[in-house]
């Protein structure tokens, strides 16, 4: 069956060969776009939606959340707003509660956040393990990730766990070996918390490059705390994607410039720990390749509203909002290296989302206002 979808004041399709259109239209055949153009020359489809004057851009793209967890973590919140510092050390509390529930405690879960996702326009999300820690644990997150997302990463080097806080090297071991070989077959990328507190240079070094043997993607959460080899590991090994990108030296934004590898930026971990937003246009204006996600996870930015962050990255981050939903979509999908989504073209996947407004500035201009009206992923409405 063929969708023609109608009546849209704005597309925005971040395709360079059509750009911005006004009085458009799309046609979806089964999961993929057919044709997209003025909607005086649209060609007949089997049904027609008619959106009434609204704007439609493509479904939000969250390379990177971490939503297969169990609890939470309010109270460090609290304790955050109160003038603690964050320093990571609460991913561990996650972990025991993660490793104490059941498989379907844990589905809930990740369902219960992947439906606030897709509400608010979310079509794609990369889903990350990380609070099991062990063998076990680690698979069955990816395991239950798979079930919903192709993208899914291993993040068996978030933290050191308590069980071998002396005996760091020999984790670093059990990640990049057994734990490794057991999970990759349930995972598309590798990832490592390469920060203070968590995993060095050499550490993470090791750990990729056995993931990247093992034939995963890669990927790293680079630069959050304080500057580190993090963002230049990430150019050097060729990662998809260096996450956070917080404090950044010149020699840092160079490498990413000059770079495959996406800045990807997480303004809800900065609004959620009160620290210092990335500098997103210190970054655009270098010529790095800019995403913005989520970081959905339980402690340092619990939520899921990619709109949520589009605000905060023009607020905060000096983007204009056409560059923070770029960003959110197309940006996203470069994090993941995918071309079939994040953009409106014939043969793109047919995600999209209509907005309850004329305009995408809206995003940025109505913050905190539940604006999307319409979802449709993989061509069926949500």
């Amino acid at each position: 069956m063929s969708l023609l979808v109608t009546g849209i004041a704005e597309l925005v399709t971040h395709d360079p060969a059509t750009g911005t259109l006004h009085d458009a239209a799309v046609v979806v055949d089964g999961s993929h776009i057919a044709w997209t153009g003025p909607a005086a020359h649209a060609p007949a489809a089997d049904e027609r939606l008619d959106v009434q004057g609204r704007a439609v851009v493509p479904g939000f793209v969250d390379s990177h959340a971490h939503p297969v967890f169990a609890g939470d973590r309010a109270a460090e919140f609290a304790a955050r707003m109160a003038g603690e510092p964050y320093t990571g050390g609460g991913i561990r509390t996650t972990v025991a509660a993660t490793r104490a529930a059941t498989d379907d405690d844990l589905r809930s879960a990740v369902r219960r956040l992947l439906t606030e996702m897709r509400r608010q326009g979310t079509t794609t999300v990369e889903m990350k393990s990380g609070y099991g820690l062990t063998v076990a644990d680690e698979v069955r997150s990816l395991r239950l990730a798979g079930e919903v997302t192709a993208e899914t990463t291993y993040l068996g080097a978030h933290v050191v766990p308590t069980e071998y806080a002396d005996r760091p090297d020999d984790y670093v071991t059990l990640v990049s070996g057994a734990m490794l070989e057991a999970a990759a077959p349930y995972a598309r990328w590798i990832d490592v918390f390469c920060e203070r507190g968590a995993f060095d240079g050499d550490q993470a070094r090791t750990i990729l490059t056995a993931g990247a043997k093992a034939d995963l993607g890669l990927r790293i959460h680079a630069n959050q705390l304080t500057e580190g080899p993090g963002v230049r590991l990430a150019v050097e090994l060729g990662a998809a994607s260096a996450d956070h990108c917080t404090h950044l030296s010149d020699a840092d934004v160079d490498a990413l410039a000059g770079s495959g590898t996406v800045a990807t930026l997480l303004p809800g971990a900065e609004f959620s720990t009160r620290s210092p937003y990335p500098d997103a246009r210190r970054l655009l204006d270098a010529g790095a390749t800019v995403a913005l996600a989520t970081d959905c996870n339980p402690g340092s930015s619990y939520t899921s509203s990619m709109p949520f962050c589009i605000a905060l990255a023009v607020r905060e981050m000096r983007m204009t909002p056409a560059e923070a939903l770029w960003a959110a979509t197309a940006g996203g999908a470069r994090a993941l290296r995918r071309d079939d989504i994040g953009v409106l073209r014939p043969g793109a996947r047919a995600d999209l989302v209509v907005l309850d407004a004329p305009s995408h500035l809206h995003l940025a201009y109505r913050p905190g206002v539940p604006l999307i009206s319409t979802v449709l992923h993989d061509g069926v409405p949500l």
